[in-house]
C-alpha cells in the first residue's frame, strides 16, 4: 500500500484548507452570533432570487435534512433573521425569506467577513489562479453536490460573466464553500 498516494495528499490537502479557513472565518460570524449553518442559511437566501428558497431546495443546497433545515429555520426565525412564507401554488411547500434584520445582520458581518476571505484565501490568488480555481471547484461540486444549486435559475454563462465583472472590480472574486454562490448560479 502507497500512504505517499497524492490522492490521499490532495483530500488530505483539501480537508486542512477547509478546516483551517472555518477556523478563521468563526470568529466574525460568532461576534454576529452567529453559526457556520447559520450564515450558511442566510447568505444563501440573500443571494438568491426574491431573497427566499423553498425549504426542500434549502435542505437540498446546504445538505441538510429536512428535519434539519427546519430546525435551523426555526431558530433563525426565532431570532427574526428568517420567516416563513407558504408557497400560494402547493400547500405543501413552504418558503424560507430573509428578514430585514437578516439582512441587516448579514450587512454587519460581510465586511470582516470578506476581510478574513481576502487575507486567508482569494487574496493569496492572483485572477489567473483564482479563475481556474473556481472552475475547478465548480467541476467537482457537480460531481459531488449536484443538489448544491437547486431552485436555480440563472444560467451559466450569466455566472462566467458575474465572476468577470467581480474578479475586474474587486480583484477577486469572494465565493466558495459555505459562501454560497448566488443559487442562479453554477
Amino acid at each position: 500500500m502507497n500512504f505517499d498516494d497524492s490522492r490521499l495528499t490532495a483530500i488530505g490537502l483539501l480537508t486542512e484548507v477547509h478546516a483551517g479557513m472555518m477556523s478563521k472565518f468563526q470568529p466574525a460570524l460568532s461576534t454576529a452570533g452567529l453559526s457556520e449553518i447559520d450564515f450558511e442559511t442566510v447568505i444563501r437566501l440573500a443571494r438568491s432570487p426574491g431573497q427566499r428558497l423553498r425549504m426542500s431546495d434549502l435542505a437540498a443546497q446546504t445538505e441538510l435534512s429536512t428535519s434539519g433545515v427546519t430546525r435551523v429555520v426555526d431558530r433563525l426565525e426565532r431570532d427574526g433573521l428568517v420567516a416563513r412564507e407558504a408557497c400560494a401554488t402547493d400547500r405543501r411547500a413552504s418558503y424560507a425569506v430573509l428578514t430585514e434584520a437578516g439582512r441587516a445582520r448579514l450587512e454587519s458581518v460581510l465586511p470582516s467577513h470578506l476581510r478574513d476571505i481576502e487575507d486567508y484565501f482569494t487574496g493569496l490568488l492572483d485572477r489567473e489562479e483564482l479563475a481556474a480555481f473556481l472552475a475547478t471547484l465548480r467541476k467537482i461540486r457537480a460531481v459531488v453536490r449536484p443538489c448544491a444549486t437547486a431552485g436555480a435559475q440563472a444560467t451559466i454563462g450569466a455566472q462566467a460573466t458575474s465572476d468577470a465583472k467581480a474578479t475586474t472590480t474587486t480583484g477577486a472574486q469572494t465565493t466558495a464553500g459555505t459562501h454560497a454562490e448566488p443559487t442562479g448560479s453554477s
